[in-house]
């Protein structure tokens, strides 16, 4: 499982046009559940994202295609970790393996 981090590389108001296409993006990854959560940063200097439990390269083919990435207004940090603790449903809704 991973925690992304995003940050924007370049002020808000070049990121503001890309926020549809960027939301519809993450509404799609939920729906075909590679992500659990996704959410703005406070303060708003990127977002955040929680996956579902994937190999790392699919991680990586999938954010080579973030709206943010593909037009150089935002970097992404990327951490793996190994749930052990949590509320069944965000366990459960982790372990999908990128389903």
């Amino acid at each position: 499982m991973f925690v992304v981090t995003v940050t924007y590389t370049v002020p808000l108001a070049e990121v503001d046009p890309l926020r549809p296409a960027h939301g519809r993006w993450l509404e799609q990854l939920i729906t075909d559940r590679h992500l659990v959560l996704a959410g703005r940063r406070v303060p708003l200097v990127g977002g955040v994202y929680l996956t579902t439990d994937m190999p790392r390269d699919r991680l990586d083919s999938i954010l080579a295609t973030d709206p943010y990435l593909l037009h150089g207004v935002a970097t992404h940090e990327v951490v793996e970790f190994t749930p052990l603790l949590g509320a069944p449903e965000v366990i459960a809704a982790s372990d999908r393996n990128g389903a």
